[in-house]
């Protein structure tokens, strides 16, 4: 198969040199300028052959140096000097032509018919030289490298179309269109977007007794649980096109880019309706606005924002374009963006429940060649907290790693497996690790498996591991509720803290110091203790008090924490969470002393398997309602 080489700017640079280097030859490298005084005196010496007298200059042709000597010039003159340098220069043995300044002189016809040069009363127009070579190909090449420019530069590339809306479009295809089918998880939301499908495919419905449409549907929910995907469903299931673009791809250094984009993103909708434009990530643009100057990207991303309010208020909902937007951060948008006639509508998509997890994990392993000993509603219970973007990571870690084992289906130990891979990291077996600390780590996890297995309100202990894992973590206890919880009391909070403190305490008990391996858990319980004191009010010296920001995140981690109080009531806070850490640890300890044979018998399995599973654990500590105190 023949193929076309790319045709490239460098040519035209080859081209452009190539013309130079010729126009360089022609004009200067066979061409002499002379003054008047030494064109007499090479008349005078018979080294000219032919000239041209025109109005302001003189052309002529110079004789070789054969020719000379056969006409027997004097090469001895003075004046022949000259002309060995001109020779030296262009060559001896071929004919040179010079220029001169033309100058008022009665006798130099008289000079030019006494030494028989022949001569004429104008300039010889070379047209080749002076009008292909000085027009005809600079003009040539300038029009070839603007064509060349304008075909690199066209409609697709960004240099000429800043203002052109970067949406990806995904046509109404209904072999690869994604539906509710591959939707779970998130029925409360689905049942929302419903509407817009029915309002899509039977407009008539709604408008016959005077109903509109929405124009914006936001999806508000904490990443990875499938705001995009839903929305790519609310288009596969009404066959309509979909413009899918993210908020930063407005926004670029120039000005007016970002609202030229958005006009021509409304303008392609209402071109392609009905369709759904939907754009991820509308915080970008969409942030609340400030009082005051504002310069530079700030003014240019308010300027876009102002446009897509307005064009937002400039269509009609019955023209069949739907608004929809994604976002992890609603409490950040502008309030006339959310207001009625914009994206008067807020779809929560929240992380899924348990039987939610379950579908999800249908989903993902509709194509999946699974064992017979896969429970996917065992794996639901050891995922609480998941969002449907982290199952199907688990799911693909699984079938990575039945894999690697040469395995021809995916076994529950593969999931459980990638479970601990997405929750605790990447297993690093070759770690070396002395055996002091080997045996620290041993009774630090312990000592967290110990406590979490005796409290009242203690997370189910899965499993016990000294594997190093991750970054940094020389082992993990894998402590996951039975349920999905909403709520937390007071007790469960106090348990939880009690737990994370249970390995610095049997670091204390065993070996009488304590070292480093607890300084994520002091971080997490102190964390735990401050929200209790600050966030949930339930302090014993600050009752019912929130000192939280209103202004947090429910999405995207912990609440960011205001200082409104006095330098006393920080004193107190201090005292009391100094107070509660304190009392956890010493029951911590306690719990410990008094199971210090179960403590150093789980420590020894420990650095013999590494890996202590739940069954074991049983065996070791004892079954649950064996004794008072066990875990429920």
């Amino acid at each position: 198969m023949e193929t076309r080489t790319k045709f490239s700017i460098i040519y035209f640079l080859i081209v452009f040199l190539g013309l130079f280097a010729l126009q360089y030859y022609l004009t200067t490298t066979s061409q002499a300028d002379i003054s008047y005084k030494t064109f007499r005196e090479l008349v005078s010496l018979n080294a000219v052959k032919a000239v041209s007298i025109g109005e302001h200059t003189i052309h002529g042709l110079l004789r070789t140096r054969s020719e000379l000597d056969s006409l027997g010039v004097d090469t001895t003159a003075a004046a022949y000097a000259r002309l060995k340098k001109i020779y030296r220069r262009f060559g001896a043995e071929r004919p040179v032509r010079f220029r001169t300044v033309r100058v008022e002189d009665r006798d130099l016809l008289t000079l030019l018919e006494t030494h028989q040069v022949d001569y004429s009363g104008a300039v010889e127009s070379n047209w080749v030289e002076n009008f292909l070579l000085y027009w005809i190909l600079p003009f040539l090449f300038l029009a070839m490298l603007w064509g060349f420019l304008l075909r690199r530069i066209g409609p697709g590339n960004p240099v000429l179309s800043f203002g052109r809306s970067r949406a990806k479009i995904f046509a109404a295809d209904m072999k690869n269109r994604v539906t509710f089918k591959d939707v779970a998880g998130i029925d409360e939301a689905v049942e929302e977007v419903r509407e817009i499908v029915d309002f899509l495919k039977n407009p008539q419905k709604y408008q016959r007794l005077g109903g509109k449409m929405p124009k914006g549907v936001l999806l508000v929910g904490p990443p990875g649980t499938g705001k995009t995907l839903l929305a790519k469903a609310v288009a596969g299931e009404a066959g309509v096109p979909f413009f899918s673009i993210t908020g930063s791809e407005f926004v670029e250094m120039f000005v007016g880019v970002g609202a030229a984009r958005v006009r021509d993103l409304f303008a392609q909708a209402k071109e392609r309706a009905p369709c759904i434009v939907f754009i991820d990530e509308i915080d970008a643009i969409g942030r609340s606005r400030v009082s005051g100057p504002v310069m530079g990207g700030h003014d240019e991303r308010e300027n876009t924002l102002n446009q897509l309010l307005s064009e937002m208020d400039g269509f009609d909902s019955s023209a069949g374009v739907v608004i929809m937007a994604a976002t992890n951060r609603p409490e950040v948008l502008d309030p006339a963006l959310l207001r009625p006639g914009r994206f008067d509508r807020q779809i929560v998509v929240d992380r899924p429940d348990l039987n939610g997890r379950v579908a999800i994990f249908k989903v993902h392993m509709r194509h999946l060649p699974l064992a017979d000993d896969v429970d996917v509603h065992l794996l639901a219970a050891q995922t609480p907290g998941f969002a449907g973007a982290e199952i199907a990571n688990v799911c693909n870690e699984a079938a990575l790693l039945a894999a690697r084992k040469g395995r021809s289906k995916i076994h529950m130990s593969d999931f459980e497996e990638a479970i601990e891979r997405v929750v605790a990291g990447l297993e690093k077996r070759t770690k070396v690790i002395n055996p002091r600390e080997r045996e620290i780590v041993a009774y630090h996890e312990s000592g967290h498996a110990l406590v979490g297995y005796y409290l009242p309100h203690g997370e189910y202990v899965a499993k016990v591991s000294i594997v190093p894992r991750g970054i940094g973590a020389l082992g993990y206890t894998l402590q996951t509720p039975l349920e999905d919880r909403y709520l937390l009391t007071r007790e469960e909070l106090l348990d939880r803290i009690t737990s994370l403190l249970g390995g610095r305490a049997a670091e204390e008990i065993v070996f009488g110091t304590i070292s480093t391996g607890a300084a994520n858990d002091i971080e997490k319980a102190t964390q735990i203790v401050r929200n209790m004191i600050l966030v949930y009010g339930m302090s014993e010296r600050l009752p019912n008090v929130s000192f939280a920001d209103t202004r947090k995140n429910q999405f995207l981690g912990a609440p960011e924490l205001q200082k409104p109080f006095s330098e006393k009531t920080a004193e107190w806070v201090d005292q009391e969470t100094r107070q509660i850490l304190d009392n956890c640890y010493q029951r911590a300890r306690n719990l410990l002393l008094e199971h210090r044979d179960r403590l150093d018998a789980l420590a020894r399995r420990l650095l013999e398997k590494e890996v202590v599973e739940r069954k074991e654990l049983e065996e070791i500590l004892g079954k649950v309602g064996e004794m008072e105190g066990a875990q429920q």
